[in-house]
């Protein structure tokens, strides 16, 4: 590897929702020319990095294979189960007792070192939970910016009752779905959940985990202050989020965060294959997208394909199903309402069409902006963790109604999906911060700001603008 005298490391864990909004902030770095530019990630993600090259090129750095323990695509069904479980606590338990092991981060943060040993980057571009990268950043005192792809206040709020936080005590707590308009029993299973978290990690299993983690990073030189829960935040450069402040509950904002809004690259994003011409024959379509990890049932299957039939007379339907579940589709024809596609070439262009006037989602937090962006009203079907999060603001702020995975059947779908595409007031609302998100500058306002940081331009930071 050679680098030239400020090259910039971009680094992201290989999951599509955490390394889309990284690729579309380097795709726009490429398109403008800006040299040197590296993306460090799992091996699988070599061929959509090296596809970036436009005015620039952007080589890729692998990381090695993928982690299984770490990727939803590799759980087997009784982790799936209980990640994406009823109960809201039992599941964010789940992700913590199944992900945290430091064992399983060592051998990336190895080989990211020698990566960040070559090329000597003159800042590197993180994403959020890529926890090894941060480390690295902060003790090799690298400037760094973090790429938050979800709501601004769960990247800045406690799981814990004293940790630092910019939120206040009674403030949702991430994973918890809960509203900021709380009863009085909701309120205090907001703050239960906070000593609950804490108590998993004073059981016996997660202190021997706690112990192994401590040695894990003595061994590997890591600066203690890495292990603090903020200091990923204070010690940032810049923090782009890719939301806004009014798509949130009301929460003190770090001097150092900006929200860009949702991250859209230049469209149409791929080849017209026929789908465009099938949206265009139809007035209204509903665009069913439950992003790539969620494990339908047939009775699933069964429920969406009779709202369909129910909802012939008024609207289409445009199902993303991969392939690998297609096998839970009955045998005979389908409605003539309804168009399966194991892939849709890009998820952004289908929503850009005007004919598609609702998007039902599981609503992660790409997916949940991206629909905004456009101003499409939704059904949020939460799939997990922070989609239940962006599921209850969608309904506070009127964009959208949710379904509950767990008990909803075809009844309750299709109430939903008649209601969201009956009142006005769903695309009014959605149209509205569809404004906001464009108007916010996306990956050109994201790219501006990471441009303008000392690191780059060499000139010397104001007070204002120093890391913490």
């Amino acid at each position: 590897m050679s680098s030239s005298s400020r090259p910039i490391l971009f680094v992201s864990l290989p999951e599509s929702g955490l390394f889309n909004p990284v690729q579309t902030i380097a795709g726009e770095f490429a398109r403008r020319g800006v040299p040197d530019l590296w993306f460090a990630t799992d091996e699988e993600r070599r061929g959509d990095v090296e596809a970036l090259a436009d005015a620039s090129t952007v080589r890729f750095a692998s990381l090695g294979e993928v982690v299984p323990e770490l990727s939803a695509l590799t759980w087997d069904e009784d982790v799936y189960a209980k990640v994406t479980g009823p109960k809201r606590f039992a599941a964010h338990a789940a992700i913590i007792r199944h992900t945290y092991d430091p064992a399983l981060h060592v051998d990336k943060y190895r080989r990211l070192l020698e990566i960040v040993e070559e090329v000597k980057p003159a800042l590197m571009v993180i994403e959020s939970l890529t926890a090894y990268a941060i480390d690295i950043a902060i003790t090799r005192k690298i400037p760094y910016v973090l790429v938050v792809p979800f709501l601004p206040s769960n990247y800045v709020t406690s799981y814990t009752p004293f940790g630092k936080a910019y939120t206040n005590a009674d403030f949702p707590v991430p994973h918890s779905g809960l509203s900021v308009n709380m009863t009085r029993r909701q309120r205090i299973e907001n703050r239960l959940f906070r000593w609950r978290t804490m108590g998993i990690f004073l059981r016996p299993s997660m202190m021997r985990m706690l112990r192994k983690d401590k040695l894990t990073r003595e061994e590997l030189g890591i600066d203690p202050v890495a292990r603090r829960f903020m200091a990923k935040i204070d010690r940032a450069d810049l923090v782009l989020v890719t939301s806004l402040a009014e798509l949130d509950y009301p929460f003190t904002v770090p001097d150092n965060m900006r929200m860009v809004g949702a991250l859209i690259p230049p469209l149409p994003q791929a080849p017209d294959d026929g789908l465009g011409d099938w949206l265009s024959k139809h007035e209204s379509v509903a665009f069913v997208g439950l992003g790539t990890t969620t494990r339908l049932t047939a009775a699933h299957v069964s429920d969406v394909l009779e709202v369909a039939r129910r909802l012939a007379d008024r609207t289409h339907f445009l199902w993303k199903l991969p392939k690998s579940q297609q096998h839970l589709l009955p045998d005979g024809p389908l409605p003539a309402n309804v168009r399966i596609e194991s892939w849709v070439p890009s998820q952004l262009d289908v929503l850009a069409h005007p004919n598609v006037k609702l998007f039902v989602t599981h609503g992660g937090g790409n997916g949940f902006h991206e629909g905004l962006y456009f101003g499409k009203p939704m059904v949020v079907r939460p799939l997990w963790v922070d989609c239940h999060d962006q599921a209850v603001r969608g309904q506070d702020f009127g964009v959208s109604l949710t379904i509950d995975p767990h008990r909803a059947g075809a009844d309750d779908v299709e109430r939903a999906i008649t209601r969201v595409l009956d009142e006005p007031s769903f695309g009014e609302r959605a149209r509205h911060f569809g404004e906001l998100l464009r108007a916010a500058g996306g990956a050109a306002a994201a790219t501006d700001l990471v441009l303008d940081l000392p690191a780059l331009t060499g000139h010397p930071a104001t007070d204002e603008q120093a890391r913490t």
